[in-house]
């Protein structure tokens, strides 16, 4: 018998040990996704954005990189501000 039969797949993550993971990855690319649409919307290159930012070109690399998971949440909100948005942050 299945023991996974019925469950949801987060409950299969969760008893793998890979919820929270998964869950961050997810987070990070739709982060990315949304800033991506935000600069084309906008018309900025990732040159500009980094000189508006003050940060350097590699930094919004790293930003817009889906499976770079190690961004600031200062850097988030200069990106952010940036492209005239807020960022905004919950727990649910």
């Amino acid at each position: 018998m299945n023991k996974h039969l019925g469950s949801n797949f987060d409950d299969f993550l969760a008893e793998e040990g890979l919820l929270a993971e998964t869950e961050a990855v997810a987070i990070k690319r739709e982060i990315a996704f949304q800033l991506e649409q935000e600069m084309t919307r906008s018309g900025l290159t990732k040159t500009e954005l980094a000189t508006r930012m003050d940060t350097s070109r590699s930094a919004v690399d790293r930003l817009l990189d889906p499976q770079n998971h190690a961004v600031t949440l200062r850097t988030l909100e200069r990106a952010a501000g940036v492209l005239g948005k807020r960022l905004k942050l919950e727990l649910i």
